[in-house]
């Protein structure tokens, strides 16, 4: 019987005790369904990752083929290339380019070049040949009209009809000397032209080699200036290196940078870019630096949208100016962004999850002393609301619709008013 009795005991204390940890509990989870509306310093703000760019750079180019009728403007492999980071001094080796499709191009080329040499130096010879023999038929023919004027002085003594021979055969000489000579100067001006032709395809011709040479002679990439190798990206995001391809279109290897003034480079979301203007501040972290911040504001934001990899929203590229130099700081590496867009002094606000609305789309939140309150809204950030009238500081709110809404008692009709005509200003804004 007392063993019967100190079970029963026994059992009625464990039980007493599970129902007072079951009430705490209870109590517990119906404490954490509220919140208190609170009252202070609130903060409007746009989060985002970026990284570290320099704001002024130098690009560091391989060759410019585009344009050029002796290039076919395709991507160039990258076969060689220093490692990012490497300190360079002017004229210091950075990339070397395959040159390899370009090559038996100029080799083509050269044996252009050669044929149309050869061919300039043939005329040459055949027309100093040619030239040569009329100058000498011109000198001969002059010693012709010479003996027949002797000839036509001799035959003064003789009869006419010898006479008149011989004018007539130092008139005749005379004419084939004539003709001499202009055939003579016709020839020199004709060989004159083709030469002048053929030196002209010559030099084109070498102009092409020169041309292609030079090319791919910056198929050896040299640095422009002294600094730090910093790769340059594709449009895809991918660092171009060893063994990718350079676009023809933007043919940037790398970069050397001017390290003594740094941005952080972000994207924001279409969503919130509208909430974004120049000159705000911004908190800047450095995840290789977690211990250490920045401050920065806007310098820049780009007026048309792009849409990144892996990624089916709008986004725009958004610049900071970080004000402070460091040394420690690198560009590409990943920056923490706080974009603060407005701060508000001595506002209350409430949780967003907390403030709910009709179909006449009048907000309004439900207060532990059972009241549907209708409140006036104001500006909002990703957690909070601030509720500009209807609600004290220190109300205790649902965070959830509660049990029986129904018979919660509607309380702030008077600002209805108020809130139709914010809701009309807003919409002139829009338009």
């Amino acid at each position: 019987m007392k063993k019967s009795l100190i079970i029963t005991g026994v059992i009625v204390v464990v039980s007493l005790v599970a129902l007072g940890i079951f009430v705490r509990l209870t109590d517990k989870n119906t404490d954490i369904q509220y919140v208190e509306a609170e009252k202070g310093f609130f903060q409007i703000s746009i989060d985002a990752a970026g990284e570290l760019v320099a704001a002024n750079s130098v690009d560091i180019k391989g060759p410019n083929i585009v344009g050029n009728r002796n290039f076919r403007a395709s991507p160039i492999r990258i076969v060689d290339m220093v490692p990012e980071g490497t300190m360079v001094q002017h004229g210091d080796f950075v990339a070397e380019l395959d040159r390899s499709a370009f090559v038996n191009s100029l080799k083509e080329e050269q044996d252009d070049l050669r044929t149309e040499q050869t061919n300039y130096d043939s005329k040459v010879l055949d027309t100093a040949v040619v030239l040569s023999q009329l100058r000498d038929e011109i000198h001969n023919q002059v010693f012709v009209v010479a003996e027949a004027e002797v000839t036509l002085a001799q035959s003064k003594f003789e009869p006419p009809a010898t006479q008149r021979q011989a004018e007539i055969t130092l008139d005749k000489a005379r004419r084939t000397l004539e003709q001499n000579q202009k055939q003579y100067n016709l020839k020199r001006a004709q060989v004159k032209m083709e030469l002048l032709n053929l030196k002209s395809k010559v030099n084109q011709q070498q102009n092409v080699v020169n041309d292609i040479s030079g090319v791919l002679s910056a198929f050896t990439v040299r640095a422009p200036a002294a600094g730090m190798i910093i790769y340059k990206k594709d449009r895809m995001g991918q660092k171009i290196k060893a063994g990718t391809n350079l676009n023809p279109w933007d043919p940037v290897v790398a970069t050397l940078p001017d390290m003594s003034v740094m941005l952080s480079k972000v994207y924001i979301s279409e969503i919130d870019i509208n909430k974004v203007t120049t000159g705000l501040p911004v908190e800047i972290t450095i995840d290789a630096f977690p211990e250490k911040s920045y401050r920065g504001t806007v310098s820049s934001i780009a007026n048309i949208g792009e849409q990144l990899p892996n990624s089916d929203s709008k986004v725009f590229e958004v610049l900071t100016k970080i004000d402070q130099y460091d040394p420690l700081l690198r560009p590409s590496m990943t920056t923490g962004n706080k974009v603060i867009v407005k701060n508000f002094n001595d506002v209350t606000f409430v949780p967003n999850e907390s403030v709910h609305a009709g179909s006449d789309s009048v907000p309004f939140v439900y207060t532990r002393d059972r009241k549907k309150q209708i409140v006036v809204l104001g500006e909002s950030n990703d957690k909070y609301i601030i509720v500009e009238e209807g609600l004290k500081p220190g109300t205790q709110v649902w965070l959830t619709v509660p049990e029986n809404p129904e018979k919660f008692n509607l309380a702030g009709q008077e600002l209805i008013p108020a809130i139709k005509e914010k809701e009309r200003k807003l919409a002139m804004l829009d338009k």
